[in-house]
């Protein structure tokens, strides 16, 4: 079995503030490692080490900083089968899709490598004669940076990336049923070179490391993806001390399909949308508002698609989606699938785990029949249950996806133009698509949402380079 291991100022550390047994979510019968836990003294360790890293790192050139991140991205690749293969052992994502994954954070050490010798800042003419007036970003200092099980290769290097570009070092604390891909990748970035302290990985529990991170640990940013309530949590601790935060939180993601939609290419988006990664996407499709002139003929398609996917163990290569990720997690999700039994019209359901196998599977379901306000239409499941809802027109149908606290994420399907420019218009989220599934957020285009699914901050693309930067204005007068 492999274990977690801190990785601290370039030195490898196995705490003892406790441990527990990784169990594969595909087989509960099967241990996939050990996870050692952290005390708050190897926080306070991580930040010491990033924060005597960050002279010398902050200091290279931009070109020197992206020659290491073009390492690290070589190294990752080099390993792709090796991480992906652990991360679906350890969080039950189907082996396919992790590959993707991996693959996606090889591309985006890639694209902020190449932010390295980019232009950095602007000059501003200035009203007064033989004055010089120009802007350019410089680095924050040390980030701490909290990341959720769900996506456990990309959303780190989706931070951790533009942190290192920027200049800034980094103390990583990844989530719990994550935490052997997290130490996997960092045994390839170190085995890469990545100079000691630039990041430094602490493996533990929230409870016990993640308030001590972010109210003693003397930080000079966070960036946290994960639940809503943590979020906001994590907003008003930064938030006392002045710490600049970024937040991306839940989703409840609507799709949109009107009467002139073409159906042979719609519903497979909106599974793939609504089922891949079991659900556990905080893009996932988790609403479905179809206009009444097509109900009927969308609904029969739904169906037959949902009952043709393959739910099987992550490594089956042929697994459309997986188990979920944990007990608690299971737990949770069946709540719900028991809440659509009881008080909804399930009208698709796919086949059970075509293999013997004891572990976290749940059937996806599409459940019907429910007032706007019902718990299924509004709270974040997190989970492969969609529900579905009526509109008479457009009109209505807008109205129903922007009826929700959250807005990640949303999207349109139909052939006609002014709608579309409509709803790209009208729709309240910070993504909104026509003709694609929900998910699936291209990483060089920004990431993040409205209302509660976000701080308001974007992630990815060039929005990340300000997050992890400071904009200073800077003048001078020649004589």
């Amino acid at each position: 079995m492999v274990s977690s291991r801190n990785w601290i100022g370039g030195e490898w550390i196995t705490p003892a503030a406790g441990e527990s047994i990784v169990i594969n979510p595909s087989n509960m019968k099967e241990e996939v490692g050990v996870l050692h836990l952290s005390d708050q003294s190897h926080v306070i360790q991580a930040e010491q080490a990033a924060r005597k890293a960050f002279e010398a790192w902050s200091h290279l050139t931009g070109a020197a900083r992206a020659e290491h991140l073009y390492k690290l991205a070589a190294a990752l690749e080099s390993k792709l089968a090796e991480v992906a293969n652990l991360a679906s052992l350890e969080m039950g994502k189907p082996i396919t899709e992790m590959r993707g994954e991996v693959m996606r954070g090889v591309n985006l050490l890639r694209y902020y490598a190449a932010e390295g010798v980019r232009a950095n800042g602007v000059v501003i003419p200035s009203s007064e004669p033989n004055v010089l007036q120009h802007t350019k970003k410089v680095p924050l200092g040390v980030v701490g940076i909290i990341t959720p099980w769900n996506f456990p290769v990309a959303i780190p290097i989706w931070k951790i990336a533009p942190a290192l570009i920027c200049g800034n070092t980094v103390i990583w604390k990844p989530a719990e049923f994550a935490s052997l891909t997290a130490t996997k990748l960092i045994e390839v970035f170190a085995e890469a070179g990545l100079p000691s302290g630039v990041i430094n990985l602490v493996i533990g529990k929230g409870s016990q490391i993640g308030d001590v991170l972010l109210e003693q640990i003397p930080l000079d940013a966070v960036s946290f993806t994960g639940s809503t309530s943590i979020g906001t949590h994590i907003a008003q601790l930064c938030a006392k001390r002045n710490i600049k935060y970024q937040t991306e939180m839940g989703g409840k993601n609507a799709a949109i399909v009107l009467k002139d939609a073409d159906l042979e290419k719609t519903v497979p988006l909106i599974v793939s949308g609504a089922f891949r990664s079991a659900g556990q996407k905080c893009t996932a499709t988790s609403r479905i508002i179809v206009e009444s002139g097509i109900y009927d003929s969308f609904t029969k398609a739904l169906g037959t698609a949902v009952s043709q996917i393959k739910l099987a163990p992550a490594l089956d290569p042929a697994a459309y989606l997986g188990p979920v990720a944990s007990a608690s997690q299971y737990k949770t999700v069946m709540s719900y699938v028991d809440m659509a039994q009881k008080q909804a019209d399930i009208i698709a359901q796919g086949p059970a785990v075509a293999e013997k196998n004891e572990g976290y599977y749940i059937q996806p379901i599409v459940a019907a029949g429910l007032d706007a306000g019902h718990p299924l239409i509004q709270e974040e499941v997190f989970g492969p249950v969609a529900a579905l809802l009526q509109a008479s027109d457009f009109e209505e149908a807008i109205a129903l996806c922007n009826q929700s606290i959250f807005g990640l994420s949303a999207s349109l399907f139909t052939q006609n133009l002014s709608y579309a420019h409509r709803f790209l218009d009208e729709a309240q989220a910070g993504m909104v698509r026509v003709n694609q599934e929900t998910a699936g957020v291209e990483y060089q285009s920004p990431f993040g949402g409205m209302k509660l699914s976000s701080s308001h901050s974007r992630e990815q693309g060039q929005a990340a380079l300000d997050f992890y930067t400071e904009l200073k204005t800077c003048a001078i007068r020649y004589f």
